[in-house]
């Protein structure tokens, strides 16, 4: 069932212009992003994403949830925005753009995706001043479980 909605979103994306990138090198950065045209946190993580070496088309869908599940990301993990590599990963909420690219780098072989569940003070996206709030970054598989991939700690642990 997971991989039938995958395969329909892929439909989706591909009947509404997305566009793989033309080579691996850019492939390996380039994320779909799917938010709300008026959330201002979701821009700003955007913006962290491009300054950190990754290239970002962003959608506004009319029905994010729907298109949050179809790429299977459990409910209790979910957040204001999605970011979606080539290779079809997903990156749910406020994922520091240096744990996308390690996760890019080598990803577990039954992984479909990362997330970070709410939305942490602090993480990218989510500056407030000096706040911090410790918060983990979720594997999550293909069958639907999650673990712990990355923890930030600290604010530092983030770059």
């Amino acid at each position: 069932m997971i991989v039938l909605k995958r395969i329909l979103l892929l439909c989706v994306f591909l009947s509404s212009g997305f566009a793989f990138a033309e080579s691996a090198a850019s492939a390996a950065t380039a994320l779909e992003v799917f938010k709300s045209p008026s959330c201002g946190c979701c821009g700003k993580w955007v913006k962290h994403l491009e300054d950190n070496g990754f290239t970002a088309s962003v959608q506004h869908p009319a029905n994010l949830n729907e298109t949050k599940a179809a790429l299977g990301i459990p409910a209790k993990l979910s957040s204001c925005h999605t970011g979606v590599s080539a290779e079809g990963y997903f990156f749910e909420g406020h994922v520091p753009a240096s744990v996308v690219a390690k996760f890019l780098a080598q990803p577990p072989a039954d992984a479909a995706g990362l997330a970070v569940p709410g939305m942490p003070a602090g993480s990218p996206g989510m500056e407030m001043g000096g706040q911090f709030t410790p918060y983990n970054v979720m594997l999550v598989k293909k069958d639907g479980s999650s673990e712990i991939f990355a923890s930030m700690m600290s604010y530092s642990d983030q770059f």
